[in-house]
């Protein structure tokens, strides 16, 4: 049931399910990287710092992708924006698999991070905020879950396929299955939302007013770094955990399957995040989301064994899924509608700027040390320099409402 006014239909329940089914397939693209990251770099004859380049320059492009999707979602709509991701995930996955360094950078970063995932994960989010109104931090969680299902279905499947049939036929074959699949998904349910862009405002959110007592675009910016930084550290075990358990003699099948753990319980745990955030509001989720993952993260230096690794990976997962979905809330919360198109996308480019440079990162501080567990500190570190920022932000927000 919906109260009376309420935007919310059965329907926007049919988009939201169509948005994860799509966000899941596209979501596979990056993580053939992740799974096959030990023999690409044998193929190619390199370090583990080019195919965690690669997995950067998808997270990268994906942001970058998204602004520019989302202009043209403003224009042509979002099911040709999704069409054509679709399409450019199979190019992407196609050319990386010809298994030359410039092949694997350029189709991955290009065609599955920029106008793949960029083209599907931040004007989607954007989209799927436009049909909902009560429920939209529910609704959000929900359809940002599909890199979860991705993580959960996929690494597995992957692992196996390689051990198999070698990383680049892998990836040829999977972009087909994504490219069909998002296509055909695309073009048979997505409509033009119920509120449009260009209609009025929500919430409080007023265009040219002050956010947060500041001017709107630095309230934005802050928010923006404050994701940034909290995504460094969230992508660093998503990346590295299947070479981190070879490392420690542990299976790949069984790394493979911690990560799928991993993303399993970050997609159980988001639904409570997206209902609590529907209740607390964005900047507060977004500031215990923070201080779990913080703790998460920890798990990873205290323990080595393959028993205390499945139980840290499952916590890790419970904690730092909420995060991104309470940053869009925040911003859908305190930025009117007319401005969706382009706040949102410019927010998660700076959330996957953020994992691009943590997933490189981790890769070559492993590369120059020989060990992760240099890496897990400095993704806490940064992980203490936002729940700073994101408390500021909230005393801001308190002191603004009590004027």
């Amino acid at each position: 049931m919906t109260s009376p006014g309420s935007i919310e239909t059965r329907y926007s329940w049919v988009i939201a399910g169509a948005t994860l089914a799509m966000l899941s397939l596209a979501a596979g693209g990056p993580m053939t990287v992740v799974i096959g990251l030990v023999p690409i770099a044998e193929t190619l004859g390199s370090g583990r710092s080019l195919p965690s380049l690669a997995t950067s320059l998808a997270y990268f492009g994906t942001g970058i992708g998204g602004v520019l999707c989302g202009l043209l979602a403003g224009r042509f709509g979002q099911r040709f924006v999704a069409m054509m991701g679709g399409v450019a995930i199979l190019a992407g996955l196609a050319l990386a698999s010809m298994a030359e360094p410039w092949s694997l950078l350029l189709g991955i970063g290009l065609g599955v991070g920029l106008f793949g995932n960029g083209a599907l994960f931040p004007p989607m989010l954007a989209y799927v905020s436009l049909w909902f109104d009560k429920r939209r931090g529910t609704a959000l969680a929900l359809v940002s879950s599909g890199q979860y299902i991705a993580g959960f279905v996929w690494p597995s499947v992957f692992e196996r396929s390689i051990a198999i049939f070698g990383w680049q036929r892998t990836m040829l074959v999977y972009g087909v299955l994504a490219s069909a699949v998002i296509v055909a998904t695309a073009a048979l349910l997505l409509r033009p939302p119920p509120v449009q862009p260009s209609g009025p405002g929500t919430l409080r959110a007023v265009p040219g007013a002050k956010v947060l007592g500041m001017s709107p675009n630095l309230a934005l910016g802050l928010i923006a770094f404050a994701s940034f930084l909290c995504c460094i550290p969230m992508a660093m075990p998503a990346a590295h955990l299947v070479a981190f358990c070879g490392d420690l003699g542990i299976a790949t099948s069984r790394g493979a399957a911690m990560l799928s753990v991993l993303l399993l319980a970050a997609f159980l745990s988001r639904q409570f995040w997206g209902w609590l955030s529907d209740r607390l509001g964005g900047l507060w989720t977004v500031l215990l989301g923070g201080l779990a993952q913080t703790i998460g993260m920890m798990g990873f230096l205290v323990t080595q064994d393959e028993a205390g690794l499945f139980f840290a990976a499952a916590a890790y997962g419970l904690g730092f899924a909420g995060l991104v979905p309470a940053y869009v809330l925040a911003v859908r919360e305190l930025f009117p509608a007319l401005e969706v198109t382009w706040r949102v996308p410019a927010l998660l480019l700076c959330s996957l700027s953020g994992m691009a440079f943590g997933a490189w990162l981790a890769g070559v501080i492993y590369d120059a040390v020989g060990f992760y567990a240099a890496a897990w500190w400095a993704g806490i570190g940064f992980n203490i320099v936002q729940l700073a920022l994101v408390g500021w932000l909230i005393a801001r927000m308190r002191r603004v409402a009590e004027a």
